[in-house]
């Protein structure tokens, strides 16, 4: 494609001119996607963060929390033993939450152990956790919490999650929890 330049100089007019190679366009088209993508991440961060804000109170709930006491890499499937660190976080300000129950089971859902022995009260913006060590493998790869949480007053949800670590490989993830819904009988 050719374009026709006029410039002036000293009072005369010159003709010039320019061959567009393609790249002129090729440079703006790229401008124009990386202005939409800069435009499009503008708008949809702060709808999420009003999503994570717009949580609603709870009272109680029971959470199902995936966890991983080995995973498997590598064409040959190689083992690799981790600990789980079941981490429970009470992030509402002003009130204090109890948690009944943290039961694990194995990767067939049988019932292996129950972690609470009296019920746990977390004050505002306190935690706890239970650990297990990295050679116990009696949850195999597929198992998982039960979690029981309550309280006075609907409060913020709390924060529960898992998390995974093998020192050996280098490996760590987190799981977290997913509410559950109790059928009446």
């Amino acid at each position: 494609m050719r374009a026709l330049i006029s410039m002036r100089s000293n009072g005369e007019t010159f003709k010039v001119y320019k061959e567009d190679n393609g790249m002129s366009r090729t440079i703006f088209y790229r401008l124009w996607l990386f202005v939409c993508l800069i435009f499009l991440c503008i708008i949809r961060f702060p709808l999420s963060a009003g999503a994570e804000a717009d949580r609603e109170l709870s009272s109680g709930e029971t959470l199902y929390v995936p966890v991983y006491s080995n995973v498997y890499a590598g064409p040959k499937a190689v083992t690799h033993q981790l600990a789980t660190m079941l981490s429970i976080h009470n992030i509402d300000p002003k009130h204090t939450i109890t948690i009944s129950k943290a039961d694990y089971y194995d990767s067939n859902g049988k019932f292996i152990e129950s972690y609470i022995k009296k019920p746990i009260n977390l004050k505002p913006f306190a935690h706890t956790f239970f650990y297990l060590k990295e050679y116990d493998t009696r949850g195999g790869p597929g198992a998982n919490f039960i979690v029981k949480w309550r309280a006075e007053k609907k409060v913020n949800q709390p924060i529960v999650e898992a998390l995974m670590y093998g020192a050996r490989a280098g490996i760590s993830f987190t799981s977290p929890g997913q509410r559950i819904t109790e059928y009446a009988e």
